[in-house]
């Protein structure tokens, strides 16, 4: 997406402040697949098992995630379906309906962050932001001149709430991070990524850069293909600093180093069958695309997973 078009509007506090929790998305997308209606349904509440703000929190969490989408249906209705990648996932017959699998944490973690509709401040804080620590008010500090480079009118307020719920999907409630309402200390999967730290002595936050253990390369790679299928629209060549430094990229979402990188895209090669190849030429180490489109990027990132999920 385009943040500079002039229709550019995402979409703050549809969480309502809650983080999501380990049923809710597969809540959400058996329900939607029922009744693409749901959401406005009267039933919603005895069907989800929540209350009334949760129902509109799982929604938004399943958009963010983009494990549901608008239905091809009457535009009156304006109900929502299961995407292909949220049926592959978190079906009845998916790849891990229950979130059991540390590399569907990686994979929702990424989904969230490249979601610049729903998700554009967990993309700023994860992609754009730079420095190794910060505290909200440096964040916040940071977002709000980001907001206004994309024209992006909002509040400083909801700039707060948005930073408050972003470091919370991260970052345990038990460790410091005061919750915003009484009963919603429940942590969020994602915080098993040990992607964020609280410092409470300092009051910051820390970024862990560096290797990810439980991020398999099958999981990388369908992350890095997705990069890559933007940059195949213009050109043929990327510089692995690319992949590692560039906003956007699977080395600052997932914030890995640079070896953590490139053992990632040796390994890719042989999963790839070639298909997927880097070189380094005169000190200039880059990845080719050769005759690959778009689409075929994004069709060898889903084949990736298919395997790793079938475990052959």
């Amino acid at each position: 997406m385009d943040v500079h078009e002039k229709r550019f509007k995402p979409t703050f506090g549809g969480h309502e402040k809650f983080v999501f929790r380990d049923a809710w998305l597969k809540k959400g997308v058996d329900a939607a697949s029922q009744n693409p209606a749901i959401f406005t349904d009267d039933e919603a509440l005895v069907i989800l098992g929540v209350g009334k703000n949760m129902v509109r929190s799982i929604r938004h969490w399943c958009l963010a995630t983009e494990v549901l989408g608008d239905a091809a249906t009457d535009r009156k209705a304006r109900g929502l379906q299961p995407t292909a990648f949220g049926t592959c996932l978190l079906g009845d017959m998916g790849w891990d309906p229950y979130l059991e699998d540390p590399g569907t944490l990686w994979l929702l973690h990424w989904q969230l962050a490249t979601n610049m509709a729903r998700g554009l401040i967990w993309h700023l804080v994860f992609s754009a932001f730079y420095e190794p620590e910060f505290n909200k008010k440096q964040m916040a500090t940071f977002v709000s001149k980001r907001l206004d480079q994309m024209g992006v009118a909002t509040t400083q307020g909801t700039i707060d709430r948005e930073i408050d719920c972003c470091v919370r999907t991260y970052v345990s409630a038990m460790r410091g991070v005061s919750t915003l309402a009484g009963d919603e200390s429940f942590d969020c999967p994602l915080v098993d990524l040990g992607l964020l730290r609280f410092l409470p002595d300092d009051n910051i936050y820390r970024f862990s850069v560096g290797p990810k253990p439980t991020l398999a390369t099958p999981v990388f790679g369908f992350a890095l293909l997705a990069f890559l299928a933007q940059v195949a629209q213009t050109r043929r060549t990327v510089a692995i600093d690319e992949c590692i430094y560039h906003e956007g990229s699977p080395g600052q979402i997932f914030k890995l180093d640079e070896n953590s990188v490139v053992e990632h895209l040796e390994a890719l090669a042989d999963l790839t069958k070639g298909r997927l190849r880097f070189q380094e030429t005169a000190g200039l180490r880059q990845i080719y695309l050769d005759e690959l489109a778009a689409d075929e990027l994004q069709s060898i990132g889903i084949a990736l997973l298919r395997r790793y999920y079938s475990h052959d």
